[in-house]
């Protein structure tokens, strides 16, 4: 079996489990024609786990019928690669799919070919000038508040902004709309940035709205002095709702408003005594939106410099316009902003980007308003933002998701107008698929039973050399030590065997995988109660022993300060906000089973050194990354995924 499988090696690397294991099986069964088939399929199949390693969700997949004339469905995002005359397939890229994108998008200058896009005599003098300053170059912006951690939603928002532009030759702006001072904290700042940069991305140039108070200011001035916005004194409560009455200052004179807007300026009213409002209505039935209000709070970058501060209606078109922005890209629900992102530019004269809207990212089972998980931090139902059983970004990179992960599945569910609202498991999978092929194998034991090898074949401890990955060893080997005592999974041993059971028994030896030798039972110890706490076995050469029904490949010295977690979801129903699935609202659904810590977990030396971040395929765990909380002499991982989907997700 070893002989067929190294004639077609090369093929299995390159197909998995794709390939035709029938071929195998036919080879083997013509060498050995008398052999019990049953025992060959036994063995192909182990020696074919020991060369690929577990099934990742890519083996799952079908295989795409090639139909004679016709491309591969699109709905499977597929994109047929020839590469040394083979034909194989792979995930379309972000990037190829917003160059498609593009066909349906307006070219720099031509904003006023979009539908919906308002001209005015000036538009064209504009458009020119701003032709003049970007040179037809695409623009976009990332515009994050800083009062929060990016989540998954967020990724696809990077993706699309960063990735339209990318695909264009175009740059992004990374924006901080940092106009709510109460809010807002460095910290959020800081993890935007890491974030956005952690995705692979690096903004053409970091901004704030509040680089530009100034001239928003000065434009407020000029909006009154035009007769389009007006000092208010309605309070928030009154102007609240769908049929607001109309304010009853909206028509008074435009000398007045602009003496009390300096007085607004100046700190003459208290908070919530008077506002600026913009004479308009909005797409949803909102009448004259909010410009400016009054707030005391000093500001992070300003100081005290301001105490009335622009809001988002008032504030983004601007800024965009500021930034010669080309392509506003926002989600669905600004789409009722658009009238008044046009109104704002062109009522001031101004250079008036396109907004275009598209479909948000949810994902079933979690949270992700910033709201929401203020609350489960404050209950103590999740450690921080980064607790791995969350869904921000921090979150994510904690349990140990690696960013092409992300941005993969980001491709995967494509730039959409409707919401997409996926399951978590198909993020899961495509972090499988990178780690299979980022993560370096290494041996971990949950529960460690000890075994004492009574014959030890050397008077000191031997090194066993094991292939960081088995289906490649050109990519190095690491050592693990091989003792008289060692450490298996209890798990991996029964007093009595079932018929199926093929690990350690009495009277039914196990291989240990790597260091060659075979081991067999001879005395099994228990404590008063009956359970057993060590084994003491004989081990015999591989070459020598009669071949056993398995080898096992979790076998470790003495054990050291290991601590695993192994996250679940935080939430039991897929809609853990919604009323009608969670009557008691989304704190009295919390899983209680939502993570899972093994303080006293053995792992190979190999991962003594690893940094935080740092990943692993524990063998037949999962995939683990060193967790931030690790010290010397005490190292934590979380569980980023289990080998293969739970099937209790399906």
């Amino acid at each position: 079996v070893e002989a067929v499988i190294g004639e077609h090696r090369a093929e299995l690397l390159a197909e998995r489990y794709h390939f035709n294991m029938g071929l195998l099986m036919g080879e083997a069964r013509s060498r050995l024609r008398w052999a019990d088939g049953k025992t060959i399929k036994n063995e192909v199949d182990l020696q074919v786990l020991h060369l690929l390693g577990p099934k990742t969700e890519a083996d799952l997949e079908k295989k795409p019928k090639a139909v004679k004339g016709r491309p591969a469905p699109a709905e499977k995002q597929k994109a047929a690669v020839v590469e040394n005359g083979e034909v194989g397939t792979e995930t379309r890229s972000l990037l190829e799919q917003l160059r498609g994108e593009a066909l349906k998008f307006h070219k720099p200058g031509e904003n006023y070919k979009t539908e919906g896009y308002v001209v005015t005599p000036n538009t064209m003098t504009l458009l020119k000038q701003h032709l003049a300053i970007t040179g037809g170059q695409v623009r976009t912006r990332f515009p994050p508040e800083p009062n929060g951690i990016l989540h998954i939603g967020h990724a696809k928002a990077i993706n699309f902004n960063f990735g339209y532009a990318k695909a264009n030759g175009g740059v992004c702006f990374l924006r901080y709309d940092d106009t709510n001072p109460e809010k807002e904290e460095e910290k959020y700042f800081t993890a935007i940035r890491e974030m956005v940069e952690w995705l692979g991305y690096q903004p053409y140039a970091v901004t704030h709205a509040s680089d530009y108070f100034d001239q928003l200011y000065t434009w407020a001035l000029e909006l009154i002095r035009r007769g389009q916005a007006y000092v208010c004194h309605q309070k928030v409560e009154e102007i609240k709702g769908h049929n607001p009455p109309p304010s009853p200052w909206r028509d008074r004179p435009m000398e007045e408003s602009l003496l009390l807007f300096e007085d607004m300026r100046k700190g003459k009213f208290a908070e919530g005594e008077a506002t600026l409002r913009m004479k308009l209505v909005m797409e949803d039935g909102k009448m004259d939106p909010v410009a400016y209000r009054v707030k005391f709070t000093p500001h992070h970058r300003t100081g005290d410099k301001w105490c009335i501060y622009p809001t988002y209606d008032y504030t983004h078109c601007l800024c965009d316009s500021i930034e010669h922005i080309t392509h506003s890209l926002c989600t669905k629900e600004f789409q009722a902003r658009r009238s008044s992102y046009f109104w704002l530019c062109n009522v001031l004269d101004v250079y008036c980007p396109v907004q275009w809207e598209y479909g948000r990212l949810n994902l079933l089972y979690t949270v992700v308003s910033k709201r929401k998980i203020i609350r489960l931090v404050e209950t103590g139902a999740v450690r921080d933002w980064d607790d791995p059983r969350l869904f921000t970004l921090t979150a994510l990179r904690r349990r140990g998701f690696p960013p092409e992960a992300i941005n993969n599945f980001c491709a995967r569910v494509g730039v959409t107008v409707a919401q997409a609202t996926m399951e978590p498991h198909l993020l899961e999978a495509c972090a499988r698929e990178v780690l299979n092929e980022q993560a370096p194998r290494a041996m971990a034991v949950l529960e460690p039973l000890k075994v004492t090898i009574t014959n030890f074949p050397a008077p000191k401890a031997l090194e066993v050399l094991v292939p960081n990955f088995p289906a490649d060893e050109s990519r190095g080997f690491h050592k693990v030590p091989f003792q008289p005592t060692i450490y298996i999974e209890e798990t991996d041993f029964r007093e009595e065997v079932d018929k199926g059971y093929k690990r350690l028994a009495p009277g039914q030896p196990v291989g240990l995988r790597h260091a060659g030798y075979v081991i067999t039972v001879q005395n099994i110890i228990k404590d008063a109660s009956g359970h057993v706490i060590e084994l003491e076995v004989t081990c015999t050469k591989s070459e020598v022993a009669e071949k056993p029904k398995a080898a096992m490949g979790h076998h470790l010295p003495s054990p050291g300060s290991f601590g695993l977690r192994l996250s679940h979801g935080r939430f039991l129903h897929k809609n853990p906000e919604d009323p009608s699935e969670v009557p008691g609202g989304f704190l009295s659904d919390l899983n209680p089973d939502s993570l899972r810590v093994v303080r006293n977990a053995l792992v190979d030396s190999s991962v003594l050194s690893a940094r935080p971040f740092a990943k692993f395929q524990f063998e037949r765990l999962g995939y683990f990354s060193v967790d931030p909380d690790s010290e010397e002499g005490k190292m934590v991982f979380n569980r980023t995924v289990t080998l293969k989907e739970d099937p209790g997700k399906a």
